[in-house]
């Protein structure tokens, strides 16, 4: 692969540096945080997050020399990482998983038509990334609590709890961050989750209810169908 459109491991020192490049680039840390500041944004960015730098945008960053990253050189961004809020955004399970698997495969060989294979795929699963909105700080660790189990509770007063907010303060600061409120996010990331493991897995209905948060049969076909418009039975394997 070209030195655009590529994707490596790269590893910084603690020493901050500071430059700019003529061309696009995402970090997107594997192990280790990386504190940079490009455009409005400053502040660590942890596996789970990525980091978006534009062409010819100034950015200061520094690392633990022990921290990997996996960098992408873009010539062009995806239409979802273009004009967005805050240079952070959010990665997706899915994603995440897949960067995970590039470090592993990126040190074991070189292999050109598997790289561009891997970019590829890459690509498109990072055209289903969303950052519509600037997330407050304080809610990293609640979106990083619900996204880890979707099967607890999630009450709202333990979350505001994570967020050392209190309970109006918490509501008012989600619902500004992510445009819905906290219990219509989970229900989201619940129904999208539950359709996956429907569609894509051959667990019983009973067991894919419990693994999004209910335990009630009846109240999560009840959810799912006024979510999608169809019972859970139409999209089980």
């Amino acid at each position: 692969m070209s030195h655009l459109n590529r994707l490596s491991i790269r590893a910084y020192t603690h020493q901050t540096r500071s430059h700019y490049h003529e061309y696009h680039q995402l970090v997107l840390p594997l192990h280790g945080t990386i504190e940079i500041k490009v455009g409005a944004y400053h502040g660590k960015v942890s596996p789970g997050d990525g980091v978006t730098i534009q062409a010819g945008e100034q950015h200061d960053f520094r690392a633990r020399e022990q921290a990997r990253f996996l960098v992408a050189d873009l010539a062009r961004l995806p239409e979802n990482l273009r004009n967005t809020p805050s240079a952070k955004f959010t990665v997706s399970p899915p994603l995440l998983a897949y960067c995970q698997y590039i470090g592993v495969q990126l040190a074991h060989q070189v292999n050109p038509v598997l790289e561009q294979a891997t970019f590829d795929l890459f690509c498109l699963l990072l055209a289903e990334q969303t950052c519509p909105y600037k997330r407050d700080p304080r809610l990293e660790p609640v979106i990083e609590a619900i996204t880890r189990d979707l099967s607890a509770e999630h009450s709202l007063c333990t979350l505001a709890a994570l967020a050392c907010l209190s309970l109006t303060q918490f509501k008012k600061v989600f619902k500004a961050s992510t445009g819905q409120t906290a219990q219509q996010y989970i229900t989201r990331l619940r129904m999208e989750k539950a359709k996956a493991l429907l569609t894509h897995t051959d667990l019983p209905v009973r067991l894919v209810a419990e693994q999004v948060g209910y335990r009630d049969l009846s109240a999560f076909s009840r959810r799912f169908h006024r979510y999608y418009g169809q019972p859970p039975s139409a999209f089980s394997t």
